[in-house]
């Protein structure tokens, strides 16, 4: 039986702060959020039109969580966004106040630029070649 990844967990500090940044800011759209008593939520974030993975913003409760909120890959690219139209992607997230740490950049595997969420996660923007 084939197997895909489907949600990873990303820590976030308020579920409404998250929502907010990925859908209106990054363009990622909101694919589920039902309440799951007391707090806590699932909340799902996804790109546009994807059929693959999404994240699942899980809103950190202990120290420990909390303290890995924006650095949960240890200042490494955590996640990786994949486009087909990246000049596009690029300039609406820019003017949308996304914060790139450089400027856009070929490599033999893709165009690709590093961004951070609002928490500090760092992402590749990116377009595969080929």
């Amino acid at each position: 039986m084939p197997q895909s990844l489907a949600l990873l967990s990303l820590l976030v500090a308020d579920y409404d702060e998250a929502i907010d940044w990925y859908t209106r800011v990054a363009g990622l759209d909101l694919r589920e959020d039902t309440p799951q008593g007391g707090d806590k939520r699932w909340v799902v974030v996804a790109p546009r039109d994807s059929r693959g993975s999404g994240l699942l913003l899980a809103r950190a409760v202990t120290p420990e969580q909390l303290a890995a909120v924006g650095n949960q890959a240890g200042g490494r690219v955590f996640l990786f966004l994949s486009t087909d139209d990246f000049q596009s992607d690029y300039h609406r997230m820019k003017a949308a106040g996304v914060r790139f740490l450089e400027e856009p950049r070929e490599e033999v595997y893709a165009t690709v630029v590093v961004f951070e969420d609002l928490y500090g996660n760092r992402w590749d923007l990116l377009q595969p070649k080929g």
